[in-house]
C-alpha cells in the first residue's frame, strides 16, 4: 500500500476510533444475542435516538460557536412537564387545573417551544452582551430552570395524558422500526441541515467558532448570531421536551436529567470539535445513534445499570481526547 494512502486509511482509523469501536461492540452484542436485531428492538433505538438526536441538534450549534449547553436537560424536563400538565385527559382525578377542558395540541406545542425559546433567548444575550462564559451561564440557567420547574409542578408527578398526545410518540407506520418519532427527528435534521450549509446565519456561525475576532472584522454581528444560536437551541429543546412527554407517558421534574451530557458527547463521537468551526448533522446522528446503540447493548448484555455511567463516562473522555488530536494535528 502506499505510504500516502496507508496515512489516510490510519488517520481515517484515528479520527474515527470511538464509532469504530461502538459499532464493533454492538455487532459482537448482536451476534451473542440476536434479538438484538430485531425489529422491536430497532424501533426502541430509532425512538431513544429521535429524541436525543434533537436535542444534539440543539446543543450542536453552541459547540460550534465554542459554547456549550448546560441548560439543555432541564429546558427539555420543563417543556415536558409544562406540555403534561396542559395535555391532561379531562375526567383524571388528578388533573393539575380542573378547571381546563381539551386544549389543541398545536397550541400547548407553540406554547412550549415558545417558552423554550425564551430561555434560549436569554441565554444568548447573557452570553453575548455580559459577556458571561457559555459554561457558567448555561449551568446558571440549568438551575434557574430546575427551580422553575419544581415551583411549577410542586415536585409532583403528573400523569393522566390525553391518549391523542401519548399517540403523536408511540405510534408507528405499521412496523415497529417505524415510530413516528423517527420522522419527526428526520423533519428536524433536515431543517437544520439546511440552515447550517444553505443559509448566511449558518455560515456565520461556522465563522465564529473558527475565529471570532476575524469574524467580527468582517462584519459579522456575533452577538445577534449566538442569540439566534441558543434561541434555536431552546425551540429543538421544546420540540424534544413535549415529544418526550408524551413518550414517557407520564412526567417529574426529574425528566431530560443529564441529556445535556449525552447531548454533547452524541455531538463530539459525531465530530462536532469541541474547539469550534467543525460539525455536521449527518456525523451528530452518527454520534448519537452509536452511543444509543452503546447503551442499548449493554442492557442486553445483562451489564447492571450502574455501571453503563462508567462506561458512558470513557466514551465521552476517550471522544473528546479523539478530537483534540484531531485539533493538534492541525496546528
Amino acid at each position: 500500500m502506499p505510504e500516502n494512502r496507508k496515512s489516510k486509511v490510519t488517520n481515517f482509523l484515528l479520527n474515527n476510533a470511538v464509532v469504530i469501536l461502538l459499532l464493533f461492540a454492538s455487532v459482537t452484542v448482536g451476534l451473542l444475542r440476536p434479538a438484538f436485531f430485531s425489529e422491536a428492538n430497532a424501533g426502541n433505538l430509532i425512538s431513544n435516538t429521535a429524541i436525543r438526536f434533537i436535542i444534539a441538534l440543539g446543543v450542536s450549534g453552541c459547540l460550534i460557536t465554542k459554547g456549550t449547553d448546560l441548560s439543555a436537560g432541564r429546558s427539555v424536563g420543563l417543556s415536558a412537564c409544562l406540555a403534561a400538565t396542559f395535555l391532561q385527559r379531562f375526567d383524571y382525578g388528578g388533573k393539575v387545573y380542573p378547571e381546563l377542558g381539551d386544549i389543541p395540541i398545536l397550541v400547548v406545542f407553540l406554547g412550549v417551544i415558545l417558552v423554550a425559546a425564551v430561555f434560549g433567548l436569554i441565554n444568548g444575550a447573557v452570553i453575548s452582551y455580559l459577556k458571561v462564559p457559555p459554561f457558567i451561564a448555561t449551568l446558571g440557567m440549568m438551575t434557574i430552570i430546575y427551580g422553575i420547574c419544581l415551583v411549577f409542578t410542586g415536585a409532583q408527578p403528573i400523569g393522566g395524558l390525553r391518549t391523542d398526545y401519548t399517540a403523536i410518540a408511540n405510534g408507528t407506520l405499521g412496523r415497529p422500526f417505524l415510530p413516528y418519532l423517527g420522522f419527526f427527528s428526520a423533519i428536524c435534521g433536515i431543517i437544520i441541515w439546511v440552515i447550517y450549509n444553505k443559509t448566511s446565519h449558518g455560515k456565520y456561525m461556522y465563522a465564529i467558532g473558527g475565529n471570532e475576532s476575524a469574524a467580527e472584522v468582517s462584519g459579522i454581528n456575533t452577538s445577534r448570531t449566538k442569540i439566534l444560536i441558543y434561541m434555536t437551541a431552546g425551540i429543538l429543546y421544546g420540540t424534544a421536551g413535549f415529544l418526550l412527554g408524551a413518550k414517557a407517558g407520564g412526567t417529574s421534574v426529574n425528566i431530560g436529567f443529564g441529556y445535556e451530557l449525552e447531548a454533547i458527547a452524541g455531538c463530539t463521537i459525531g465530530g462536532v470539535s469541541t474547539n469550534g468551526g467543525v460539525g455536521r448533522v449527518t456525523g451528530i446522528l452518527v454520534g448519537v445513534l452509536v452511543f444509543e446503540l452503546l447503551k442499548i447493548a449493554m442492557q442486553f448484555m445483562g451489564v447492571e445499570p450502574s455501571y453503563t455511567y462508567i462506561v458512558q463516562g470513557l466514551v465521552i473522555v476517550l471522544a473528546v481526547a479523539v478530537d483534540m488530536r484531531k485539533y493538534a494535528a492541525k496546528k
